[in-house]
């Protein structure tokens, strides 16, 4: 969902890739709905792995994971990196409409808190 907001939001303006220490075989089918509620397609984002990434160079790389902070391997090639902590809404048991709720917490926890800490960073103006 990060990375879909930051395409959305800032993508005129950056290069986004997101990858996970442990990723999915799919994006999560409530992520994608939870999104499109908010007007942002994911659909076509694949889950890859951290490795793919590590020998390049990052003007920030963003941990948004408290598992991925500590397993997060380090990227060299950073200019710097920072962490913003949500939770993971897959980990939520509970009926469906439990489950929407927590995916849609976060959705609007990244919008609100994520997007312009990382304008912030990146000198860039926040998005509307």
């Amino acid at each position: 969902m990060a990375e879909g907001w930051l395409r959305h939001l800032l993508g005129d303006r950056l290069e986004v890739a997101s990858a996970g220490t442990h990723p999915a075989r799919e994006v999560s089918p409530l992520a994608i709905r939870v999104m499109a509620e908010a007007g942002v397609d994911i659909s076509g984002q694949v889950p890859e792995h951290v490795s793919l990434y590590e020998d390049e160079h990052w003007d920030l790389v963003v941990t948004v994971c408290d598992d991925a902070r500590e397993a997060c391997p380090v990227f060299p090639g950073a200019a710097r990196s920072i962490h913003a902590g949500f939770p993971d809404p897959w980990a939520v048991v509970g009926t469906g409409e439990e489950r929407l709720a927590a995916y849609r917490g976060v959705r609007d926890a990244i919008r609100r808190d994520l997007v312009p800490l990382v304008a912030r960073h990146l000198g860039l103006p926040p998005p509307d």
